[in-house]
């Protein structure tokens, strides 16, 4: 009898244990089921929500919408993960302890993403309209960079709060230690506030074509935090530090604007006639404005006798307008190669230097003998 007892409730304590064992299972496959469906779900409805707006947008003519999608690509997906992990979470009963941490977590994830987005969203729009706002700064990497990073700074302090951390200690000790970070990093806090005060003074921007000082010329391609890129006509950059640049003197070729005077002098015979030679020059311009980009017809070439009387020549200036500074090199190319054939064929003479000997009467040349 005591053995039938014995035996019974032992078989009770394995069929429980049993149980347990078989309730834990199904509570992990339930917690496994909710986070894999909800990654699943997320990439089903991020797929279809995502083409069915790209078809929307195609029909519009701003890149707002193209901006924000390219931004919420990728951190879309994470959003059902989130929302995988407390579904599952929520399938185990975790001690009240553990439970907080994981909604911390999953709090401190979101506001990553959105930081994220919101870093990517601000980026892209200051790239599309940041050169179509009037009086907004010039795009380049400085002000995306600036931009982004204040969001991210932003963000952080969020993430800081989530997690029950006071930020104002941490305020504090930055402002405290900034001053020492500032006098570590003086070189390269100047070339960044350097570059600041080049794009706010709106004195340069990317794409001018500019000459410094120094002799170097060429576009400005990108301000960074640290340096100014320049790529010169020989399709070769080089980087100019931004303090430096700051206290440079420079030649902005595309001020107030792009368009520029092209000045060709030329030199022709004293026997020619100054109002043929002013007619030829301008009609050849004209032609040559026809054919050749960048030299422009309007406002129409001119001529002016000046600097007038040379020592060999009737020195003349035919002045054009070019549309940029790279235009006048073309364009001088053409107007010599013109303007040289049309004064063969006229019979005009370009004068090569020489000097007339006036030998008072009287006075005896004599040649030196020859010694060979």
């Amino acid at each position: 009898m005591d053995s039938l007892v014995t035996d019974t409730l032992s078989a009770v304590q394995e069929a429980e244990s049993f149980l347990s064992l078989t309730g834990n299972w199904l509570v992990a496959f339930k917690a496994l089921v909710c986070l894999v469906g909800a990654v699943i779900l997320g990439l089903v409805v991020r797929s279809i929500a995502i083409k069915w707006i790209e078809r929307l947008t195609a029909k519009t003519e701003t890149r707002l919408d193209d901006v924000i999608i390219n931004a919420i690509r990728g951190p879309s997906l994470l959003w059902f993960i989130i929302l995988g992990l407390n579904l599952a979470t929520r399938q185990v009963e975790l001690a009240p302890l553990v439970q907080r941490w994981v909604d911390r977590l999953s709090l401190v994830m979101l506001i990553i993403s959105f930081t994220w987005v919101s870093a990517r969203a601000l980026g892209g729009i200051i790239n599309e309209y940041g050169t179509k706002i009037g009086g907004a700064m010039p795009v380049t990497s400085l002000t995306r960079n600036v931009a982004r990073i204040v969001i991210i700074v932003l963000g952080g302090l969020f993430v800081l709060q989530a997690l029950g951390i006071s930020i104002t200690p941490i305020i504090t000790a930055l402002g405290v230690g900034g001053l020492a970070v500032a006098l570590a990093m003086q070189d390269t806090l100047g070339n960044l506030f350097a570059g600041m005060n080049i794009m706010m003074a709106k004195q340069i921007h990317v794409g001018d074509y500019i000459k410094l000082g120094s002799g170097e010329e060429g576009y400005v391609t990108d301000i960074t935090w640290r340096t100014t890129t320049i790529r010169a006509l020989a399709n070769n950059s080089f980087l100019v530090p931004n303090n430096k640049l700051a206290q440079a003197i420079i030649i902005n070729y595309s001020l107030p604007e792009p368009r520029m005077s092209l000045l060709v002098p030329i030199g022709v015979s004293y026997d020619s006639d100054p109002d043929q030679i002013e007619k030829i020059l301008v009609e050849e311009a004209l032609k040559c404005a026809e054919d050749v980009p960048g030299l422009l017809k309007d406002p129409p070439p001119f001529v002016r006798f000046i600097p007038g009387f040379g020592d060999s020549s009737l020195d003349f200036t035919l002045i054009c307008q070019v549309r940029e500074f790279v235009d006048q090199y073309l364009a001088q190319h053409e107007l010599r190669k013109r303007i040289f054939k049309r004064f063969k064929a006229e019979g005009i003479e370009i004068p090569f230097p020489q000097r007339t000997l006036h030998v008072p009467e009287g006075i005896k040349i004599h040649s030196s003998p020859d010694r060979s």
